[in-house]
């Protein structure tokens, strides 16, 4: 026999019924009035009570939604939706959040197949579940979850405009991290060496900034010629992942570097003209992490992958595997000022920790002890390239 019960967390009425199965169930009515939750109940028990097709529970609970709401739900495939969603949102969000959502809902669209184009309240959490599983023998832990997020919102939308009445993305868990993090270590001056001597210009002067200032590879590739102050021999930016400004001492080697390069009358031209167009262009670095993890395969640090999955396998099951990348700029930066004697406090001032609960352990670093730990860089002899970046 069903019943109802009050939350005092909630202001809806809670549906107690029992399953086929015997399991004692509790579902939300969405309903404050007592009445109508008993008549939602016994609509619940009914459902579930007796073995019954998941389009027949779903009818049962689109009936219920009806009564509660006055709204009666409207057919649109997955794919209507999503494309309608990643519309609104583009006016909500930056274009790296709007790349990031268009690519995990291509990936469940493409999992689905033809099933994207029905309803999007023949949509199961088992669909839910079978596409994280599927991701999950692909990709790192982090990327599953991210899409997975990603698909609830998706189906939050749908469900708070009246498209379905439950969201059963909701109690899909996300996959545990435990153990898969990725480890990343710093590069030897001969690993170094070797990368610049495969590079074109314009990634020779991308790792000397990113070695030189610990900048993100996103960071290096937004620099404009107003960033710099060679007179102060100051580089100046907004660092885009933690909005954090930074006014960092240019070492001696990246000084001679930018002084060598062909300065542009217009403060805003780029320094890397190649890569801000290509993060201009899609919101985010990821294809240049790829150009670099060229580089890498060129000067023998790293096997050459696919970066697109391929036979089944996905590039991010082998990425977990890497110990390099641009990223590993920013530890070697951090790791030879250590290895110089300079202070931790002064290191992570300089590299631009992005840590609010690691920072607050550390006291304010002034100009001075920047400047010193600048110096302690060591210097890097490169041929002059010919032409410009």
């Amino acid at each position: 026999m069903s019943c109802v019960w009050k939350s005092p967390k909630s202001r809806f009425w809670i549906a107690q019924f029992y399953d086929h199965a015997g399991k004692r169930r509790n579902r939300s009515t969405k309903s404050t009035d007592r009445r109508k939750a008993e008549r939602i109940a016994e609509q619940y028990e009914d459902a579930f009570s007796r073995k019954r097709t998941a389009r027949q529970v779903r009818e049962v609970i689109t009936k219920a939604h009806e009564e509660i709401t006055g709204q009666v739900l409207a057919n649109k495939s997955f794919a209507d939706f999503s494309k309608t969603w990643l519309s609104t949102k583009k006016a909500e969000i930056s274009p790296a959040s709007l790349a990031f959502y268009t690519k995990a809902v291509e990936k469940f669209s493409t999992f689905l197949g033809p099933i994207a184009g029905s309803d999007m309240g023949e949509l199961t959490r088992e669909h839910i579940l079978a596409f994280r599983n599927h991701e999950s023998e692909l990709f790192a832990p982090k990327t599953v979850n991210h899409d997975l997020k990603a698909i609830r919102m998706v189906f939050l939308a749908a469900k708070r405009d009246s498209l379905i009445a439950d969201n059963p993305a909701e109690n899909v868990k996300t996959v545990s991290q435990r153990g898969t993090t990725r480890s990343r270590r710093p590069f030897s001056i001969d690993e170094i060496r070797a990368v610049l001597s495969v590079a074109d210009a314009e990634w020779k002067s991308m790792v000397l900034f990113g070695l030189y200032t610990g900048a993100r590879l996103s960071d290096v590739a937004h620099l404009t010629w107003q960033n710099v102050d060679l007179t102060a021999k100051e580089v100046r930016y907004v660092a885009r992942k933690t909005s954090k400004t930074l006014i960092l001492p240019l070492a001696g080697a990246l000084a001679e570097h930018v002084e060598s390069l062909p300065a542009s009358d217009n403060p805003s031209a780029a320094l890397h003209p190649k890569a801000f167009e290509i993060v201009e262009k899609q919101g985010r670095s990821g294809h240049l992490s790829n150009q670099f993890a060229d580089l890498l395969c060129q000067a023998g640090l790293r096997k050459k992958q696919a970066h697109r999955k391929t036979h089944g396998k996905g590039r991010g099951q082998g990425s977990s595997q890497v110990g390099l990348s641009f990223h590993c700029l920013r530890h070697t930066a951090v790791t030879l000022l250590k290895e110089a004697g300079i202070p931790q406090a002064v290191v992570m001032e300089l590299v631009g920790h992005d840590s609010d609960e690691m920072s607050q352990h550390y006291t304010r670093v002034g100009k001075d002890a920047l400047s010193g730990a600048a110096l302690a860089f060591p210097s890097f002899s490169i041929p002059k390239a010919e032409g410009n970046l």
